[in-house]
């Protein structure tokens, strides 16, 4: 309707003419404006974390994941002031923690242990409502250790070319034990048999502790055991260890060889970091890489990693992506050629 025609004029005062933003001052205002978003994530990394932090486990509490992320809890709980709460969410090979964490706020306050499984998982499973590489900011690396390749000590072979050579020479009749289809135990065994071209039984166990027993008990005859649940059995003599499956030598073991040093190009770790649901303020996701960094200068700390049968893994956060992303394409070429199916 146009009100000038029904007999309305409106005439605008001088004083009123001279309230009116020059269009320099509207672009001021404009680029202020836009400028505030970015300000409050500012601030809101300065005073994070401004009430307790939830750090969610996949796995039941007491495991190596489990006491290594309690470890970077209490560091972190004494850095910032606020109390970073371990919440165990076991089920699934760690997927249904993943999943609840990467649909959560991304405000700083939940976040996710990020470990070898959850790279495996992304090819394991077919249906996750999840992407890791795409739904999770990773934060930091935080420790890694070697699974060992250990067998009964009244098994045959005493060193990984006797073990191969045996193996060759009895397809089929090595059962292999893990704890569980899709663990780290599960892969380092699927990429050794790919690699050393040898056929061995996995039998999957409800944890690794029972396969350790097992093992011990004479009943299977090898693991790639993670080293935190081997390695007292090593030393007390009740398993023997062929070799360690990093690319170097264990600090824990130095007298005990690596894989690769009879497989050109072996590796399987375990290794365990920290992350965040995607679009959580990189100020906060840097400021909490700064101060999981600062733990490993602590010796304490490294001291209790070292304990646990663990190295730090010191990463950046864009170092972490990266690695995360090439474990991820690794072990979904070891899902693909073992044709791997979780139970």
């Amino acid at each position: 309707m146009n009100l000038s025609n029904r007999g309305f004029a409106f005439h605008m005062s001088p004083d009123a003419h001279a309230m009116q933003p020059s269009r320099r001052q509207l672009v001021r205002l404009a680029a202020g404006a836009a400028a505030l978003p970015a300000l409050s994530r500012i601030a809101g990394a300065a005073d994070y974390p401004a009430r307790p932090v939830h750090i969610v486990v996949g796995f039941a509490a007491g495991g190596p994941s489990d006491i290594i992320t309690r470890l970077i809890g209490q560091w972190l709980s004494g850095r910032l002031g606020q109390q970073f709460v371990i919440e165990n969410r076991p089920g699934a090979g760690g997927t249904i923690a993943t999943d609840g964490v990467a649909h959560a706020l991304p405000d700083g306050y939940a976040l996710i242990q990020i470990d070898t499984s959850g790279a495996i998982n992304a090819s394991l499973y077919d249906n996750l409502n999840f992407s890791l590489v795409r739904d999770i900011a990773p934060i930091a690396g935080i420790s890694r250790s070697p699974d060992i390749m250990v067998v009964n000590p009244a098994f045959t072979a005493k060193s990984v070319s006797e073990f191969i050579a045996y193996a060759k020479a009895n397809p089929g009749n090595i059962n292999m034990a893990s704890g569980g289809t899709g663990t780290t135990a599960h892969l380092a065994g699927e990429l050794f048999k790919l690699m050393a071209d040898v056929d061995m039984l996995h039998v999957p166990y409800r944890g690794g502790a029972l396969a350790l027993t097992d093992l011990m008990a004479g009943q299977v005859q090898v693991m790639f055991s993670p080293a935190a649940g081997a390695i007292e059995h090593v030393r007390a003599g009740k398993l023997r260890a062929l070799a360690v499956t990093t690319a170097t030598r264990f600090q824990a073991l130095p007298d005990v060889p690596t894989v690769d040093s009879y497989l050109p190009g072996y590796e399987a770790s375990t290794w365990n970091g920290l992350g965040a649901p995607r679009n959580t303020p990189v100020e906060i996701v840097d400021k909490l890489s700064e101060h999981i960094s600062a733990a490993f200068a602590d010796p304490n700390t490294s001291s209790r990693l070292t304990d646990l049968g663990a190295e730090p893994m010191p990463m950046t956060s864009a170092e972490f992506q990266k690695f995360i992303a090439n474990e991820t394409e690794k072990w979904a070429k070891v899902v693909k050629l073992a044709g791997l199916k979780p139970n």
